[in-house]
């Protein structure tokens, strides 16, 4: 049973109880600068019709009975591992998938140094971010997916060119099977009071910047900011890599003026936070919009689990009015183009039971694995029309039609792409960023510092 896949990439998680700030020092979900470590609550049973449909189209591998051992982290806190596991199984009796939780906090390193030991059996790991990645790449301790994708005829666009940017050197070693995107959040009571019309789903950032300053209110105790900038640099650096045209690994960054310039000025005249308060405050961007006074806000999609269920606990009181649109975008470029961020399925090297790893892999990256996740108010990878619904049809969620189609994408770039020099990059590009905003160096000389500063991790 396939349905029709649209093009897009969702990103929302429901269910959270409480959400850790994301340190600055790098740029990929969940162990990186958008990290979300999640207490969630018990998901509801996956739907029967998905369980049914997942029975009805899955081929078994063999019938011989197989035991998968699945290398993961924070087992009792995460609702989808269980519902994946019991959809798989309810096609595949034969199968037991044995979880075994490594813990999240070295989650990475911990992985790599058992999978780099003698004796592993680990037949399917989960590959926490990018950097992680690379670096099991690295050791040759991932098996490359590329002939068993092909025979299989696995569809890479339904990963709306995802898989391409983790692609090393032709092959691919992991499938995605979470996702979250950026989307621009926003208080519907402060544009209704200011008499202005709400944000849409196709905004530049010249529009977005004009709608932010028309919402503002600098009036000393009554401020109204019209935008909100968390002090990581993913929110003003990577808004500049959805052309296309370049990614933050590079080497050169004279892309990022426009959009640096664009929040000094905002920042300037009172439209957004000042950044230096920002810092020594420790102001927690879901603090900042809970307040009441913050009109935009660009934040990955995972905030909306922790402002449904804020809300619902009655803590946050002065923002129930809300709702989502896609990203702003740069002239040219196609309204719904955004960042993301992923988990991933590999299958080790070492692996003793390779094929039937490949089939659950399969399995929980594709559309049938999508419902189980959106089932359990997470996030899938891959998306359909049905996927859309179910979790637009959350309790919570805003109930009007652009916060719905903002969910639906129309490209998505990964913050971090496959690079093994990102955490050196990253470094370069965290202290350049932190004087800039501090105002401690033009714009101009900091990039030139990323540029020289990049070029010379490339070049070691």
């Amino acid at each position: 049973m396939k349905k029709r896949i649209l093009s897009s990439l969702l990103a929302m998680t429901l269910v959270v109880a409480s959400i850790t700030g994301c340190g600055a020092a790098a740029e990929q979900a969940p162990a990186a600068d958008t990290a979300q470590t999640e207490t969630q609550a018990q998901p509801e049973a996956a739907p029967a019709e998905t369980t049914e449909a997942a029975a009805e189209t899955a081929e078994t591998t063999s019938d011989e009975p197989v035991t998968l051992k699945w290398a993961l982290w924070d087992v009792s806190s995460t609702v989808y591992y269980q519902p994946l596991i019991d959809a798989y199984t309810a096609a595949h009796p034969n199968v037991t998938i044995e979880m075994v939780d490594l813990g999240s906090t070295d989650y990475s390193t911990v992985l790599g140094t058992q999978l780099s030991g003698a004796g592993s059996d680990f037949d399917v790991v989960t590959i926490k971010d990018v950097p992680g990645y690379v670096s099991l790449v690295n050791k040759g301790v991932l098996e490359p997916l590329n002939d068993r994708i092909a025979a299989d005829g696995v569809d890479l666009s339904l990963y709306n060119g995802v898989t391409d940017q983790v692609t090393i050197d032709g092959n691919l070693y992991e499938l995605p099977f979470r996702s979250d995107i950026w989307v621009l959040f926003y208080n519907k009571d402060i544009f209704d009071k200011a008499g202005v019309d709400y944000p849409t789903n196709d905004m530049t950032w010249e529009e977005y910047d004009k709608l932010a300053r028309s919402v503002t209110d600098t009036t000393p105790g009554a401020e109204v900011y019209g935008s909100h900038y968390h002090t990581w640099r993913s929110t003003i650096q990577l808004d500049g890599i959805l052309d296309g045209k370049h990614t933050i690994v590079d080497g050169e960054y004279d892309f990022t003026k426009p959009y640096y310039e664009m929040v000094l000025n905002q920042q300037k005249d009172g439209v957004c936070m000042d950044y230096a308060t920002l810092k020594t405050q420790g102001l927690h961007y879901s603090a900042a919009f809970a307040q009441g006074n913050v009109a935009t806000m660009n934040m990955g999609s995972w905030f909306i689990a922790t402002l449904i269920q804020k809300i619902k606990d009655g803590e946050y009181t002065d923002c129930t009015n809300w709702g989502i649109v896609k990203y702003p975008h740069a002239d040219g470029v196609e309204a719904g183009s955004t960042l993301s961020t992923i988990t991933a399925l590999a299958v080790p090297t070492s692996a003793p039971n390779k094929d039937a790893a490949w089939d659950f892999v399969k399995f929980v990256s594709g559309a049938e694995g999508a419902e189980v996740m959106a089932s359990t108010g997470n996030i899938p990878a891959m998306t359909n029309k049905t996927i859309v619904d179910i979790i637009a049809s959350m309790d919570g969620f805003p109930t009007d039609d652009a916060s719905k189609e903002a969910l639906i994408t129309s490209h998505t770039y990964l913050e971090m792409p496959a690079n093994d020099k990102s955490s050196e990059i990253e470094t370069v590009l965290n202290e350049q960023h932190d004087l800039i905003m501090n105002e401690e160096v033009s714009v101009d000389d900091a990039i030139a510092a990323m540029n020289e500063g990049v070029q010379a991790v490339l070049a070691q």
